[in-house]
């Protein structure tokens, strides 16, 4: 992470300022304002009710064209992956890809529209509505909710079939582990408080249903003056990595045709007691008057090449209903 980054976090937090801050995937660039000097025209965000501006009229209805790039085209990202996971350089691998897309409304007015827990517009340059939190940090306790297991709510028994599913689960165990192993670089008494529970997003084609666990470990006292320290040792964020993490993203960087940006990267908000960050997950980048939905998943070795694709397309929706 940026040592500029990364100092202006702990100062901040030891000035008990409350802050707003974005960080990129590879931890390159980024913004860190303090909440009285955000400009709300630029930066709009709303995250667990925690926002910025009012609300505007809803958007009810919003027409999504997406033009993802051919199954041959992914095969040869996947064949990387695939690659990496048989050599035994990597468990799971988190590969994304970036679609074309059309859409009837603009981002910002888009922003009003979705609903998620997460919601983040930077104008001219992206739109995240995300369902992942990243870190949440509360009297000391910080917790972690990696999300893992993706599927069609209307399937019958849907809820059943993904927590039986034999690849989901072995996903999820080993993203679980990886970020039990990062909080215990910062914490202690780091411990699984909850183990793939199941919630329900919808969106606009129907409900989808997650999967997510609950890890969370002790901080030390004086973890204000050192907020920046502890997300420079976290990230990249290990749900959308993998695992060995520094192993796997050198085969993210050679799968992978698109740099991320500012997708998977973190943002959150400090208010000068505690701290609430999400994974920049759904999101639509903006470049010049063309956007681009990136999707991802996790891959392992029993991993299906057409169900993978066909899960990385299904994620290219907007949440309204």
């Amino acid at each position: 992470m940026n040592k500029d980054l990364i100092d202006k976090m702990n100062r901040l937090g030891a000035n008990r300022t409350p802050f707003f801050f974005m960080v990129d995937y590879k931890g390159e660039a980024g913004e860190i304002v303090p909440l009285d000097e955000i400009d709300s025209d630029s930066i709009k965000f709303d995250f667990n009710g925690v926002g910025n501006c009012d609300s505007k009229k809803e958007v009810t209805e919003v027409t999504l064209e997406a033009k993802p790039a051919s199954l041959d085209s992914f095969a040869k990202s996947y064949a990387v992956v695939r690659d990496g996971l048989l050599y035994g350089d990597s468990f799971l691998t988190n590969l994304t890809m970036k679609t074309p897309i059309k859409l009837s409304v603009d981002l910002e007015r888009l922003y009003y529209g979705v609903k998620a827990k997460y919601r983040l517009f930077v104008s001219d340059r992206f739109l995240c509505f995300s369902p992942e939190a990243f870190v949440e940090i509360r009297d000391r306790k910080i917790s972690s909710f990696p999300m893992k297991g993706t599927i069609d709510a209307t399937i019958p028994n849907a809820k059943e079939i993904i927590i039986n599913d034999e690849k989901e689960e072995s996903e999820h165990f080993t993203i679980v582990d990886l970020i039990r192993n990062d909080l215990s670089r910062v914490a202690e008494q780091v411990r699984v408080k909850q183990f793939r529970y199941v919630d329900e997003v919808k969106t606009q084609h129907g409900a989808l249903l997650q999967v997510s666990s609950h890890v969370e470990g002790v901080l030390p006292d004086d973890f204000h003056d050192h907020l920046g320290d502890i997300f420079h040792k976290l990230l990249p964020a290990g749900s959308i990595t993998g695992a060995p993490k520094k192993k796997t993203c050198e085969i993210i960087a050679q799968a992978e045709t698109d740099e991320r940006g500012f997708y998977t990267g973190v943002a959150g908000v400090y208010d000068g007691k505690g701290l609430d960050s999400m994974v920049m997950i759904r999101f639509i980048a903006q470049k010049g008057d063309k956007y681009f939905f990136h999707s991802g998943g996790g891959v392992t070795a029993m991993s299906d090449m057409q169900r993978e694709y066909d899960e990385l397309i299904k994620k290219i929706y907007v949440p309204i209903y």
